[in-house]
């Protein structure tokens, strides 16, 4: 028994942008900005490693194709493939909230 999945599994887990969400209340991208860093710098001391922290953020802040790149030689375990799940090679759990992976359809732009 090999260690590498089907390709069926992995087509399975292409990792996508999160589907279309609202924010409790409309945000400016600088709020929005503000919460992601927020995350990003509390995130870690909730457990998991550094490193997939900052290979997750590294990946939210990519385009799709490189994002797929970054969690598949992170070694990250992606279960929902909009990255708001994932786990690392010891069962860690890592949690990522839509907003730091989209934006929601109710940000202000601002002129």
């Amino acid at each position: 028994m090999g260690c590498a999945g089907s390709k069926e599994n992995e087509a399975a887990k292409q990792i996508r942008k999160p589907k279309p969400w609202n924010h409790s209340e409309p945000i400016t991208r600088d709020q929005l900005v503000r919460m992601r860093d927020e995350f990003w710098d509390t995130a870690p001391h909730y457990g998991g490693r550094k490193e997939i922290w900052d290979a997750l953020r590294a990946a939210a802040e990519s385009d799709i194709s490189l994002a797929q790149a970054i969690v598949d030689s992170a070694g990250v375990i992606v279960q929902a493939p909009d990255l708001t799940v994932c786990y690392d090679e010891r069962g860690a759990k890592y949690e990522l909230p839509k907003y730091v992976l989209s934006e929601p359809t109710n940000l202000i732009r601002e002129s």
